[in-house]
């Protein structure tokens, strides 16, 4: 690890870890959301869109911090990286659970509930590593976890896929896969996270 000779902002870290914890906060609320009845799925939305808003002010948070803060924990690139990926990531929970309200769907594959399952264990395990950005070396087995996580959630969209195919009329299985697809597009946001992380891993050894 690099010596640091001078004392750092935190503030940086905190707008992550902040926005990694909407990210769980959403996890949440979207498997309320795939349990809910249809007249709770306003409400439940709206508190998805609450989380995204949350999030994208943390973002405008770090970006002001950047700007201001002499001594930054992590290369300005890199905060601004892991910062967009996790707004990001927020903005897709908001997309699954919209549509869920959208086309009205009540009844959720078992598959499905696999992916939020997964997804919620990368969102976790990413809140516990944006809290630790400032000790790099304990966070290779966090990277190493996240890609595993990230390729049982491709296995398991590819087997969402064609179950739906085998399953669904033409008009359901659109339905359905787009929040088969909004859930995967989410994991791969926190394994992108987890990609970033390994590249300030390196660069910072």
């Amino acid at each position: 690890m690099k010596l640091r000779l001078f004392p750092q902002e935190t503030a940086g870290i905190q707008a992550l870890a902040s926005m990694a914890e909407h990210v769980t906060t959403g996890t949440q609320t979207l498997a309320e959301l795939l349990g809910a009845a249809r007249g709770d799925f306003p409400s439940l939305v709206e508190s998805l869109r609450q989380h995204e808003a949350a999030s994208t002010a943390d973002f405008a948070g770090l970006l002001t911090g950047m700007r201001t803060s002499f001594i930054n924990p992590l290369p300005r690139e890199d905060l601004y990286a892991l910062g967009q990926l996790l707004n990001e990531t927020n903005e897709k929970i908001t997309g699954a659970g919209e549509a869920i309200e959208l086309y009205g769907l009540d009844r959720i594959p078992a598959r499905v509930s696999d992916q939020l399952e997964i997804l919620s264990r990368q969102a976790e395990l990413t809140v516990t590593a944006m809290k630790s950005l400032n000790d790099l070396d304990s966070l290779e087995d966090y990277w190493l976890e996240i890609l595993r996580l990230a390729k049982r959630a491709d296995h398991t969209h590819r087997v969402v896929i064609v179950e739906l195919l085998g399953n669904h009329s033409p008009t359901s299985f659109i339905k359905y896969r787009s929040l088969s697809d909004e859930l995967a597009a989410a994991s791969q946001q926190m394994r992108s996270v987890a990609t970033q992380v390994g590249s300030i891993i390196v660069k910072e050894s």
